[in-house]
């Protein structure tokens, strides 16, 4: 197991960790979650030994291998197949020496290993990953230096996967992936063989592939049993019960006070006053966990226009060559709230740039509304701030006319202040970097705004004040995203792009995941006909929601029984050697139970839904 015990480490005089330990099961997989520059990053290299501790151990198993994406990406013309067999060194190094070896015992020592760790089905492996990473046989072939930064970063976090490192460390993994991607990444991780640390903003990947979160808060670390809403729900219990003890001391102090101050002059009274007074020096202060930084963005609002903003007859687009999408009818109204779905290279950053106004149309007719203001953000443009200027600059070429109080109050808007508002970009944090290009893409206060990935280097305080403000917004919205957390709160309309064509998506964001994970292509559902509910008797009512109380109690036991299979699976003692049969038991109960809860909810779902059809 991984034992974080006591240590201490400070950047430019600033303590980072403090006498944090905590530890971490063999096999587990483990969001680490904390606030932007807490030190997530900084204790990933200390695990992998990069940096030195000042204080403390970290301790593993002996031989045990520890691995991460390289920060250099892979880009030379080496295939992107052979890159990722080439992450394997062991097997490379028992190949190599098994086309020189001469002894016949040091031979079959190597046969016997290349045996053991599955080398002669190494190519479909890791061919099964890029593929499942989004490239597919072709581009597999293809030379790295083919490929632009954010698809190399892909193919080095596909050669760690592969290499199937016994501790596997993963910051923001899915900040170059597309939803494809992502939950590809979230299915492979909850099967992955070893341990996972995992640095995510993502709630998704931290609900549904790792069993822990680890927390680091005021230079401490402590570990959570569950997935990261379980770990929230906990936290703000926990919060609320110390800002209730904290209130409490405050008037119990007050009062110890008041009595001191009263009769710390009586003669008769001095006895009791000076016993207030050493209470009062023993009292250990409570102090209330800070509440995590109110995170915001505000939106201009646009004035109304008259439906559709936009309006598409047999329109087709490309980039010069075949149409890459035609035959597109489409309407846009300002009320709309649409998220694109579709695979990778299906043709979603072409209709977008289409709609943007940044690719005309090849055949067919696009119609704009006359006033029509469009925002449009999309991942690279972060890349194309202007490093050594100030986001006070960046907008006041924007609006040369408007005082400096008018453009700081816009920066503010989206969570600059006054240190950010005159700090070069370069500086800047990637998230800081994504609330500047948001605030660009909206000052115009456009009626419609197109989203390519917009929670890339967001963290998760951000990510729900996005969720706010797009809630809030009183103009159209276009949504790219990999977050299905912010696409099933924001999206009320779905497009499918995929086969040159976009069509309404008819079924739910959970049935696409569905889909996408069976590996089968979405299908377009058929239109059912509307028939009109037959009202329920008041007995059939009575039954459904007897129904919805039996779903509730069967939720309640296996919800209780995996909090203590959690609470068993915890216990380092239980990770020793001798106790190995007991965890593989405990760890298939555990999975038993998870399988039975995901059919409970699944049941109370169903009878709730039938309940609310039913008028009860």
């Amino acid at each position: 197991m991984l034992r974080i015990s006591d240590i201490t480490y400070n950047v430019e005089g600033r303590p980072l960790f403090e006498g944090a330990s905590a530890t971490i099961p063999t096999g587990h997989k483990v969001g680490l979650v904390g606030r932007n520059g807490a030190g997530k990053t900084t204790l990933f290299r200390l695990i992998k030994g990069e940096i030195a501790l000042e204080g403390g151990e970290i301790s593993i198993p002996a031989r045990a291998r520890i691995g991460g994406v390289a920060q250099e990406v892979p880009s030379s013309s080496t295939s992107l197949l052979d890159t990722v067999l080439a992450a394997d060194t062991e097997r490379n190094a028992l190949l190599a020496e098994s086309e020189t070896a001469t002894d016949a015992h040091r031979i079959a020592e190597i046969q016997t290993r290349l045996a053991d760790i599955d080398a002669w089905s190494a190519e479909g492996r890791a061919s099964a990953i890029l593929k499942g990473l989004g490239f597919d046989a072709e581009a597999q072939l293809r030379p790295c230096s083919d490929f632009s930064g954010g698809w190399r970063m892909r193919v080095a976090l596909a050669g760690v996967l592969f290499a199937q490192p016994d501790y596997l460390l993963l910051d923001e993994p899915t900040n170059y992936l597309d939803l494809e991607g992502a939950l590809w990444l979230e299915s492979y991780l909850q099967k992955y063989p070893h341990t996972v640390l995992i640095i995510s903003h993502d709630r998704g990947l931290l609900n549904r592939a790792v069993q822990g979160i680890l927390h680091l808060d005021q230079k401490k670390l402590t570990y959570w049993n569950g997935p990261y809403d379980q770990f929230a729900r906990q936290m703000a219990e926990r919060r609320a019960v110390l800002v209730a003890e904290a209130k409490k001391q405050d008037a119990r102090r007050a009062h110890l006070q008041s009595f001191v101050d009263r009769f710390k002059a009586k003669a008769s009274k001095a006895v009791q006053a000076q016993s207030r007074v050493k209470m009062l020096e023993k009292m250990t202060p409570i102090t209330a966990p800070e509440e995590a930084k109110k995170q915001v963005f505000t939106f201009p609002a646009p004035e109304e226009l008259s439906p559709p903003i936009i309006n598409m007859e047999g329109a087709a687009v490309g980039y010069g060559g075949p149409a890459v999408l035609k035959r597109l009818s489409l309407r846009i109204d300002q009320d709309d709230r649409i998220a694109l779905l579709g695979r990778n290279g299906e043709g979603k950053s072409t209709l977008s740039k289409l709609l943007a106004s940044k690719l005309e149309v090849m055949a067919g007719q696009i119609t704009r509304h006359s006033k029509l203001r469009i925002g449009y953000f999309a991942q690279h443009q972060v890349d194309e701030l202007h490093i050594d200027e100030t986001p006070l600059q960046h907008i006041q070429r924007l609006r040369p006319t408007e005082g400096q109080p008018r453009l700081r109050a816009r920066l503010a808007g989206f969570g600059l202040m006054a240190d950010q508002a005159e700090t070069v970009v370069g500086r800047l944090s990637g998230g800081q970097k994504a609330r500047l290009s948001l605030l660009l893409a909206t000052i115009d206060a456009p009626h419609l705004l197109i989203l390519d990935e917009p929670t890339n280097h967001l963290d998760i305080e951000s990510r729900e004040a996005l969720v706010e403000a797009l809630t809030e917004y009183s103009g159209a919205v276009v949504l790219v995203s990999h977050d299905m957390h912010l696409l099933s709160l924001v999206a009320d309309r779905l497009w499918l792009v995929k086969g040159g064509a976009v069509v309404p998506y008819e079924k739910d964001l959970e049935t696409y995941r569905a889909e996408l994970l069976a590996g089968d292509e979405p299908a377009k559902a058929e239109a059912k006909p509307v028939e009109k509910p037959k009202k329920a008797s008041r007995d059939e009512i009575l039954a459904l929601r007897s129904e919805v109380r039996k779903s509730e109690e069967r939720l309640g036991k296996i919800n209780a029984m995996r909090d203590k299979l959690a609470t068993k699976l915890a216990d380092p003692a239980l990770y020793e050697d001798a106790r190995k049969g007991e965890l593989e038991t405990w760890n298939k109960k555990y999975a038993e139970v998870m399988d039975g809860l995901d059919r409970a909810e699944a049941m109370w779902l169903a009878a709730q839904e039938k309940l609310e059809a039913a008028g009860g």
